[in-house]
């Protein structure tokens, strides 16, 4: 079950669906124009996500609201905000379309990763993220990411009500991130999480050859209700989300494709286990 939306955040997405729909305008018209993508404006407007006071205001800004109704709207915004999200309480580490992708994250009910790089953020250790976050962070003041890292590790909250399957490539494994030992406590905290039933990791050997996920890692969200779900693909200067079914469909057939390639978990957790001692003695 997700739970209920604090009443402002409901009314005012409710009131900003009605003054979309005055306005004769579509869900992709208004995301487009203000640089959103569609899920993005729905999840505020079904109140499934609260809106930032920048974000409400370049809205209205689109539906020409008059001033009298701005006020109102502005309070209820500010009202919705106090209601806000866990992840704001990270401000600075949350960029914009971050926060869109941790709302996903914590609504969702199961989760489905290709990952081609990098070990997938809510399976990743402390240490491990910091290293990660240190290489890819343009900011280099310590403060914001220490941020960054705590966020990462209460985002992983979400594998107490989520069910997690990941399938990693081998390069994950192989690539040295933070020196052997960082390595090693990863890999094994890998092969940890590996046990509970609700997570199950495979690792697609270099001998699977090529497949019809190489283009790049992405992560298909899948939500209860009947809400339809959305892919998450990564790029070099962020990641793009994707919710028309033809895609989903794609992502998902491309990910089944890869699993099926891959070791099964058990034989997952042998060279987990196995890799775990090459790093101890290395």
């Amino acid at each position: 079950m997700t739970t209920p939306a604090p009443s402002a955040r409901r009314q005012l997405g409710a009131e900003l669906r009605r003054l979309r729909e005055e306005t004769g305008r579509t869900v992709a018209d208004v995301a487009g124009s203000l640089g959103w993508s569609e899920s993005k404006l729905s999840r505020i407007e079904t109140a499934r996500i609260s809106i930032r006071a920048a974000d409400l205001t370049a809205l209205l800004a689109v539906y020409g609201v008059e001033e009298t109704v701005l006020e109102e709207l502005r309070r209820l915004g500010d009202q919705a905000h106090r209601d806000r999200n866990w992840w704001y309480a990270y401000g600075s580490a949350m960029p914009n379309p971050y926060e869109e992708f941790v709302a996903f994250e914590a609504q969702a009910v199961a989760m489905f990763e290709w990952e081609i790089a990098v070990v997938p953020g809510l399976l990743q250790t402390d240490e491990y993220a910091r290293a990660v976050i240190e290489i890819g962070s343009v900011a280099r003041d310590p403060a914001v990411i220490e941020q960054r890292v705590a966020l990462r590790m209460a985002r992983q909250t979400a594998l107490a009500r989520a069910a997690l399957t990941v399938v990693l490539d081998e390069a994950v494994l192989r690539r040295l991130i933070g020196g052997p030992d960082v390595m090693r406590r990863q890999i094994q905290r890998l092969h940890e999480i590996s046990e509970r039933p609700s997570i199950t990791i495979q690792v697609l050997p270099f001998g699977a050859g090529a497949h019809p996920a190489l283009a790049g890692s992405f992560l298909i969200f899948q939500f209860a209700d009947g809400v339809a779900p959305v892919v998450h693909s990564e790029g070099l200067t962020g990641g793009v989300f994707r919710a028309k079914a033809a895609e989903v469909d794609a992502y998902r057939a491309a990910f089944d494709t890869v699993r099926r390639h891959a070791l099964d978990p058990e034989a997952t957790r042998g060279l987990l286990a196995d890799m775990t001692r090459e790093l101890e003695t290395s």
